[in-house]
């Protein structure tokens, strides 16, 4: 083949490298606009496991860099006067400059061809000169290439809130470090990580705001740099910042991170008759986050793909490589991307979380991508996981009153206890309310005895009724429970009594309202969200509404009679939930029912006081929780489920959300529970592991109230790196608690803390769960040091 890769940065060399190892028949040129030795970064920082790809990609080059890094195991986070430090990372630095002199050294000694000093600004041109059948377009954050075909490539480029310097210092760290200043202006943070024997990456990150009101924007390069210098002394401790932009004038220096999502990554031209292919690798397809540090990390592994599809496909011709590149590389760094944007969110929102302690704060820091959760920080440090437990069961335990255990390890995060007014929690998980449309005439039987006691049993905390509807005509379906009447009240009364007889976890009430999703079928008999064969009932909703076009009932708007009449079901509804019983009530102002349709401007659209802005949108659910608050004991608490997020253009968002849930919290709410979506139809959620706990984040810790994280949590480790993180307060799981009601017990045990209080029918599957455990520690210390021939040999004979 003959390549010619545009952009001679890690991208392009290391591909031209891989590809004249594979086939040293290739001809590949690279052509770079900057000369041999130009380079405006400072250090770059690779994983372990990063180092093991390239390892396996090309062995002489990975050598050559390995001994050229510098290597580190803790980060040292600086917050407030604090320093605390957690090791066990395992990264490593490595000069910008001198990478690309390794990579450009190989380059050479394999033959590829090295053009600097060269712009390219027509690629029909290079494709005729060098007889080129493939071009890649490695050229960059500000590719030409991507430019020049942007209606083909599509990309979505976010230019982010914060602004950046990339400086440099002689002063050595020994740890990649983070420092957070607080200034009269608002926060500012350091990025600093060593990445050779006498230098130092050293980049400043704060809001544009902040760095406005600073006067930054004013300032010359000198006096910008000057100024954190000042800010940071006592982590330079005297040695100056150096810059290697002189070139640029002024706050030039200080940049905005753009976030790069292309939908496209091969175009191909004609050239002399032939459909030449050109496709993006590195930050000219996509870029993310300096945080976590994978730019340089996507653009080798890019190139390690785009060669191996080329080995694998190669004979099957470019038709067949590049769609394969695509696929398998999308879906790589759409897991960084995502992991790369909460980091950066966390950055940019620091003041977020500057009301924490700094052991949460830096635990919060720690974990802000959702790519290591707490069992893995356990693998990098026990001694620090051991430590900060100890913290949050001390203050959980403070908090709730109760004693705390004595154990030969700390209270795992999501098994420390919770206070809610005069409801203490046993533990942090709670069995979500989840719909099982089973009863009849709104009457709860023997199906929700078992399916709700059966949870109880297993070990969460508190388990949440569904959706309980306040009148007939709140229903979602002929199958929903309800709560108009003393049949409904006793029926409940049973399942409370058994849940508080057997077992310590408390049960709670959701109320709720249909609204234009009502008078449906029930999921198995008619589809989802379908209006009922015959009998349906009247609807009524913030405006009219039909929730599925051409399909559901269409609701109409609700009268000022209508909406007295509802608030009323609900009062008595709640009044008949203390009846029962129960410890907790929630009120539902989500997913598109009645009270959530008031909230969300796609489907209110009054003119009267219930309408308008989002204050005018929530007085309604405002008016019946406080209805509600009222009656309902002043020792038991209330929380309000919300869609923090529409997912869709004009809808409810997570800023909204944050202001829902002040005021809620002002009218007397305890906790706000906070899933998203199903407000309309073509609502457009970006699922993925904890997708919806960065809401519960935001409203805990920008609006001050206390959340339940929902959505996507499925193992206690996610749950552990929720709560400790100060995500969340309580942890909301629905399906895995479907599959198995005794998900918190098996969670627990596969955290090896079997120090819960177990439910009496079930301590002596503990026992037996406590010698298996037992056994195998000691077969773990009976096979350290052994092969894993010898292992299995003796697995065998036993």
């Amino acid at each position: 083949m003959k390549i010619v890769c545009i952009g001679g940065g890690p991208a392009g060399l290391y591909f031209g490298i891989l590809m004249k190892k594979q086939d040293p028949r290739n001809e590949v040129v690279v052509i770079e606009r900057n000369r041999p030795y130009d380079t405006f970064g400072w250090g770059v920082v690779f994983s372990d496991q990063t180092l093991g790809n390239l390892v396996a990609a090309d062995e002489t080059t990975a050598r050559t860099i390995l001994q050229a890094f510098n290597h580190w195991d803790d980060i040292d986070v600086f917050f407030k006067g604090r320093k605390i430090t957690s090791g066990g990372h395992g990264f490593c630095g490595i000069g910008r400059k001198r990478l690309l002199n390794i990579l450009q050294s190989r380059c050479e000694e394999l033959g590829v061809k090295l053009v600097f000093e060269t712009n390219v600004t027509d690629e029909r041109a290079v494709v005729a000169a060098y007889g080129a059948d493939l071009v890649v377009a490695s050229d960059g954050v500000n590719s030409g290439v991507r430019t020049r075909y942007q209606d083909v490539f599509r990309p979505e480029i976010d230019t982010r809130r914060c602004r950046f310097v990339w400086l440099g210092t002689h002063k050595r760290f020994d740890a990649f470090t983070f420092a957070f200043e607080e200034t009269e202006h608002g926060w500012f943070q350091a990025h600093i990580y060593q990445f050779d024997g006498e230098t130092s990456t050293f980049i400043v990150e704060t809001p544009e705001e902040v760095w406005r009101r600073a006067g930054l924007d004013r300032m010359s390069q000198e006096e910008g740099i000057r100024f954190c210098e000042k800010l940071f002394a006592a982590q330079l401790e005297g040695h100056p910042l150096l810059s290697n932009a002189t070139h640029l004038r002024g706050s030039a220096i200080w940049i905005r991170f753009p976030r790069i999502v292309c939908a496209r990554w091969v175009h191909r031209i004609e050239v002399d008759g032939r459909q030449v292919p050109i496709v993006l690798m590195g930050d000219a397809a996509h870029t993310a986050h300096y945080s976590i540090g994978s730019g340089t990390k996507l653009a080798l592994e890019d190139a390690i793909e785009l060669a191996r599809c080329c080995a694998a496909h190669g004979a099957e011709g470019m038709d067949r490589v590049l769609p394969v590149y695509q696929d398998l590389r999308s879906i790589e760094v759409l897991k960084i991307q995502s992991a790369a944007r909460n980091s950066m969110e966390w950055f940019e929102n620091v003041d977020r979380y500057t009301g924490l302690e700094a052991e949460q704060f830096a635990y919060s820091m720690l974990t802000r991508s959702q790519r290591i959760p707490h069992e893995n920080l356990r693998l990098r440090d026990a001694r620090y996981v051991a430590g900060y437990e100890d913290f949050v069961a001390a203050h959980a335990f403070a908090q709730s009153g109760l004693p705390r255990p004595s154990a030969d390890r700390p209270v795992p995060p999501m098994l420390t206890p919770f206070r809610a007014r005069g409801v203490v929690l046993r533990n942090r998980i709670v069995v979500s309310p989840m719909a099982q449309y089973s009863a009849r005439d709104g009457i709860p039987g023997d199906y929700h005895l078992v399916h709700l006691g059966s949870r109880a049993m297993g070990g969460a905390a508190m388990v949440f009724a569904e959706m309980t509807c306040v009148s007939p005509d709140a229903r979602i379906t002929p199958g929903c429970p309800g709560l108009w009447n003393d049949a409904q009240r006793d029926a409940w009364r049973r399942i409370v009594d058994f849940v508080h007889a057997e077992t310590d976890a408390k049960i709670a009430m959701q109320l709720g309202h249909a609204g234009a999703k009502g008078s449906t079928c029930v999921p198995w008999a008619g589809g989802e969200d379908r209006p009922l064969p015959g009998s349906n009932w009247p609807l009524v909703s913030a405006s009219a509404q039909q929730y599925l076009p051409g399909i559901s009932q269409t609701s109409r708007a609700a009268t000022r009679d209508d909406l007295a009449r509802i608030k009323a079901d609900f009062v008595a509804a709640a009044r008949r939930a203390d009846l029962a019983g129960f410890d907790w009530l929630e009120l539902h102002c989500a997913h598109g029912y009645l009270l959530s349709s008031f909230i969300s401007p796609l489907t209110n659209r009054r003119d009267d006081e219930y309408g308008g802005d989002l204050a005018g949108r929530c007085r309604y659910p405002l008016e019946v929780f406080a209805a509600i608050r009222a009656v309902w004991p002043d020792a038991k608490p209330i929380s309000v489920r919300i869609s923090a997020h529409d997912w869709a253009d004009g809808g409810i968002t997570p800023d909204d959300a944050v202001e829902i849930g002040r005021l809620f919290k002002a009218a007397g709410a305890d906790m706000m529970d906070c899933s998203s979506g199903q407000v309309v139809p073509d609502a457009r959620p970006v699922y993925g592991r904890m997708y919806q706990t960065p809401f519960a984040d935001r409203i805990r810790n920008e609006a001050g109230i206390a959340t339940i994280a929902v959505g996507a949590i499925f193992e206690g480790d996610h749950a552990n790196s929720i709560i400790a993180a100060g995500r969340a307060d309580l942890c909301a799981i629905a399906r895995p608690h479907l599959a198995n009601p005794a998900w918190t017990l098996c969670e627990t045990a596969k955290l090896g803390y079997t120090d819960l209080e177990w439910p009496k029918q079930y301590r002596s599957a503990k026992t037996q769960l406590e010698r298996n455990l037992k056994r195998e520690k000691e077969a773990a210390s009976a096979n350290a040091g052994l092969t894993p021939q010898q292992i299995a040999a003796n697995l065998l004979g036993s």
